[in-house]
């Protein structure tokens, strides 16, 4: 999956919520609602594909409310070469049954400078992805998680990159 299959995944699964809980509301389909806000600290490594493999700091505020049902989230990340992506996006969280543990998917286009690092074609860039998670009782969650970085052809070069990362995210409420 080294495309934009996560954040079309997120958008059918996201629109397909939205209209069994979400539009039958006193909201509506978009509706405002409150939100967790978190702080996800994520550390891991780009895959070797067409770039070396190297690491990456990701940072990602979740913002406190939802517009139906995905979340708000902007994020950063610095790679081991120096490469930097910032974005905003949208957050779509399942919850697995009745359990303590989750998925979510994201979507967040964003600028991006390679900064002599590795070349994703234009500094207009894509993350998506897909993360797999435990959220103890205090609300802080432990995932692994996978995302893809490209720019959808939009330039001539698109060579796309994958990261694979843990990732630890604190609430503030």
């Amino acid at each position: 999956m080294a495309d934009g299959t996560f954040a079309v995944l997120m958008l059918v699964l996201g629109l397909a919520d939205m209209s069994t809980n979400h539009c039958g509301t006193s909201n509506g389909c978009m509706g405002k609602s409150y939100d967790t806000p978190r702080l996800a600290f994520s550390f891991g490594e780009v895959l070797e594909r067409r770039a070396e493999p190297a690491s990456e700091v990701y940072l990602r505020y979740d913002l406190g409310f939802k517009l139906g049902p995905f979340g708000n989230a902007v994020g950063a990340s610095v790679g081991e070469n120096g490469e930097v992506w910032v974005g905003f996006g949208q957050t779509y969280k399942i919850d697995i049954g009745d359990t303590p543990f989750y998925t979510e998917l994201h979507a967040m286009p964003g600028l991006y400078l390679d900064n002599g690092g590795f070349d994703l074609g234009g500094p207009l860039e894509f993350r998506s992805g897909i993360e797999f998670g435990y959220e103890n009782r205090r609300g802080w969650r432990f995932a692994a998680s996978y995302d893809h970085r490209s720019n959808a052809g939009i330039y001539d070069e698109n060579p796309g990159i994958e990261t694979v990362q843990l990732r630890m995210s604190i609430p503030f409420n």
